[in-house]
């Protein structure tokens, strides 16, 4: 029976399954973004998501948390300085999975993995909402509401 066993092994042992996740962390916190097959992806992804909670709370404990999950001092030093200070105000969600489609030489589902806050194509389209709110009331205008004041660029001094 199984109860109770979650996680994918991977079809690797314990040792080469932890150090293959925090080689891929590791890779993910440099380049912010990288291709894998899928079901590592998922497994990456419940690896590296706690640790940049973590990160955002900048104490001697965490760092040594973290340090002993990635193994890489420059990796830890980056999520820290870096990353933590780009996703300060999200509560969760900091990667992003899309799939790629079939690899050829295996046909393996290929997946790419990033920070979310890192990709500009993606947040470019996503710019603040107007907060307008508009009464069935026949209520006044918000844009008649004061005159704009022009100022005369050619006015001589």
């Amino acid at each position: 029976m199984r109860h109770g066993k979650k996680f994918n092994h991977l079809g690797r042992k314990t040792a080469h399954r932890k150090a293959m996740l925090a080689n891929m962390a590791c890779s993910l916190i440099e380049h912010k973004r990288i291709n894998t097959t899928v079901a590592k992806a998922k497994a990456l992804k419940q690896y590296v998501e706690p640790m940049i909670t973590k990160s955002k709370e900048d104490t001697t404990h965490n760092r040594r948390i973290v340090f002993s999950k990635l193994r890489q001092k420059e990796a830890v030093a980056e999520l820290f300085r870096d990353v933590a200070a780009k996703v300060g105000d999200r509560p969760g969600g900091y990667t992003r999975i899309i799939k790629l489609g079939n690899r050829l030489g295996d046909n393996a589902d290929m997946a790419m993995i990033e920070l979310v806050d890192y990709n500009e194509i993606y947040n470019a389209g996503k710019t603040a909402k107007k907060t307008t709110r508009r009464s069935r009331r026949g209520g006044k205008k918000v844009g008649a509401a004061a005159p704009v004041e022009t100022k005369a660029t050619n006015e001589e001094e």
